[in-house]
């Protein structure tokens, strides 16, 4: 099995690319060891010492390394933990892939006015089509967690969160994509 690795815009975050599927469906996310402990990869990722958070996507994971850590000697013991993992083809998550997941409903920021369904359902449309495939191809993933008063409210994930560009793609970016199909979007907003 041969693991590839991408850079990403983050510095702090390398793309690991298995050449297999990571999650059947959705996204996940792993910030500390608490949120690792639902997974044996994550787990054992952070176990190195020097992983300050897991992303799992589609077909990669992308790892995030403390401030000051050397990618140069963390690289190989990473590639090492994945390789393990999936020629073991151990279960990614504890309790199976029920555990497929991206952002639980009850993160959403607030309830959408029933008036705003249209508007809402082009916004989402959107960011599937055009936005989240760009995005996880930096090793990241996008959520959508509200509209109000022609303000579009995002999450950034994986690569993407804590990435010194991030406020540009969502100002620039994905804000002037927005804009430009639904007039009604004003600006966009990190949540």
């Amino acid at each position: 099995m041969f693991i590839e690795t991408e850079t990403t815009p983050n510095p702090a975050t390398l793309k690991f690319l298995p050449g297999q599927q990571v999650m059947t469906a959705g996204t996940r996310e792993f910030t500390d060891w608490e949120a690792a402990e639902a997974s044996p990869l994550a787990t054992a990722l952070f176990s190195l010492g020097d992983v300050t958070g897991v992303f799992f996507g589609t077909d990669f994971v992308a790892v995030t390394a403390a401030t000051g850590s050397d990618w140069s000697a963390l690289k190989p013991q990473v590639v090492a933990v994945l390789l393990d993992h999936f020629v073991s083809q151990t279960p990614l998550f504890a309790g199976g892939e029920a555990s497929d997941i991206s952002v639980p409903a009850d993160e959403l920021l607030m309830e959408d006015d029933p008036q705003d369904a249209d508007i809402v359902l082009q916004i989402k449309d959107l960011l599937e089509t055009r936005v989240r495939p760009a995005v996880a191809s930096d090793g990241g993933d996008i959520v959508y967690r509200g509209f109000s008063e022609g303000v579009v409210y995002l999450s950034m994930h994986g690569a993407c969160a804590g990435c010194p560009s991030s406020t540009a793609t969502l100002k620039h970016g994905i804000e002037g994509l927005l804009k430009h199909y639904v007039p009604e979007v004003r600006e966009v907003r990190a949540a």
